[in-house]
């Protein structure tokens, strides 16, 4: 990494998979907004789905999600349900719309759940959100406990994409990690998914981890490679052990530096991309054919919670605690703590108890950060003739980026703004520079570095 890189590398920078962004959301936001909202969905407007699976068997040290250990199967069963019962609520809610064609679980562990109960909540979830025929149906895995019956529900139940989390495949980082999976565990988990005819797969890498080097990532990445998934997904570690208080039980003296995460994030990616991947965006991967990289050719890429994305639904219903709802209007977050989740559902309410309204203002500035995190180029003035705004009204991110691009991030010409391959680690700060909200006073541990 240059050395006038290193102050923008370890500066706290949103991940911009929303905007505004979670750190402008406010507590209790009114009902009559957020049912003002879901009322505006037009009758044939296709719609998103996500359900958050709240449980893990165990913590791995490096996760930042929000979950628990249930430390058995009873609670699950009271959690599944009170999804149940959200379905329910949320279909009553809702207005006549166009049916679900996006349906991702996520957590936690989503197979967390037993086989029985993944089916119920897939039939009730086709049922109450009229899930179309055609539409993808992801969920996220742990392969350590996935199980045949686990596979078959899921077959049964019209999964069409699995999401497995690899991390790392050296022995001595997972063991740091708290999250031992061999490589052949990996392996037959993918053989056995496929087997079941849920041919998508993607797997999750990370680098930053304790006892990580450059030669192991890129180890890790080839033999991820071998194992031929559709796409891939390589984040950075964010050591927040505020945040996540179970991260402490890492020895940071373990941890890699900027400069080595930054050798790190190379060697993994030209180790993907040697393996005939198209990278995507800052840390997404796929195979020339995917539908990602396809629509990264097209300039039809999309960026949401779970990363980059082809769906481009305006409204994603999330479903279980912490999950967040997106609307043209506004974002609205379930309450984070099971307990009071479920107290909202018992009472016949949605769970929505946090969240902001969208302006007009933010649709402009998010959809120039969306483009600039999808494409690494975006044309301001394109974007604002959409808008109908002048592209004047960015004069104070470009004076903003003069800076980036004296030190080598990006380019700048008229309004255009392009981000050099080699300054894509950095490609937040670049983006950050149309963020509305940067100058606003936020805590100085908000967010994850850079890099």
């Amino acid at each position: 990494m240059r050395k006038e890189w290193m102050t923008l590398a370890t500066k706290p920078v949103p991940r911009y998979t929303s905007y505004p962004t979670a750190a402008q959301f406010q507590d209790d936001i009114p009902d009559t907004l957020t049912e003002q909202w879901i009322s505006s969905i037009g009758p044939n407007e296709p719609i998103s789905v996500y359900v958050h699976v709240p449980f893990c068997e165990q913590l791995c040290w490096y996760c930042g999600c929000h979950t628990t250990v249930p430390n058995g199967y009873t609670r699950i069963g009271r959690f599944v349900d009170m999804l149940l019962e959200e379905i329910k609520l949320w279909k009553a809610k809702l207005p006549e719309h166009g049916g679900g064609v996006h349906l991702h679980f996520g957590g936690g562990t989503p197979n967390a759940l037993n086989a029985d109960d993944m089916l119920r909540v897939l039939d009730a979830l086709r049922e109450a959100f009229c899930i179309q025929d055609h539409a993808e149906i992801s969920v996220e895995l742990d392969p350590r406990t996935l199980g045949p019956d686990m596979i078959h529900a899921l077959a049964a139940g019209g999964v069409t994409r699995a999401s497995l989390g690899v991390q790392d495949f050296n022995r001595t980082v997972q063991e740091a990690i708290n999250r031992v999976q061999p490589f052949l565990l990996v392996e037959g988990a993918v053989e056995a998914l496929r087997k079941a005819e849920i041919n998508a797969i993607n797997f999750d890498l990370l680098y930053g981890l304790p006892h990580q080097t450059t030669e192991s990532v890129a180890k890790s990445a080839e033999l991820a490679a071998s194992l031929n998934p559709d796409r891939i997904s390589a984040f950075g570690y964010a050591h927040v052990p505020w945040f996540a208080k179970h991260q402490r039980a890492i020895d940071e003296r373990h941890l890699p530096g900027s400069e080595a995460r930054f050798a790190q994030y190379h060697a993994l990616g030209e180790t993907l991309v040697a393996c005939g991947y198209t990278q995507i965006g800052l840390d997404h991967f796929a195979k020339e054919d995917d539908e990602l990289s396809l629509a990264l050719s097209k300039g039809q890429l999309h960026r949401n919670f779970q990363g980059y994305t082809t769906d481009t639904c305006r409204t994603l219903i999330a479903l279980g605690p912490s999950g967040i709802s997106e609307f043209p209007g506004g974002f609205a977050q379930n309450a984070k703590d099971i307990r009071a989740y479920s107290e909202a559902i018992k009472a016949g309410k949605l769970a929505l108890n946090r969240g902001v309204p969208r302006t007009r203002d933010d649709r402009l500035h998010g959809a120039v950060i969306e483009r600039l995190m999808c494409d690494l180029s975006v044309d301001v003035a394109k974007v604002c003739m959409a808008f109908d705004e002048p592209v004047s009204h960015f004069a104070g991110a470009f004076e903003r980026l003069r800076e980036l691009q004296a030190l080598g991030l990006c380019h700048v010409e008229g309004s255009k703004v392009t981000v050099f391959d080699d300054a894509r680690i950095l490609l937040r700060n670049v983006a950050q520079c149309f963020d509305a909200y940067s100058t606003q006073a936020m805590p100085e541990k908000r967010h994850a570095k850079a890099v």
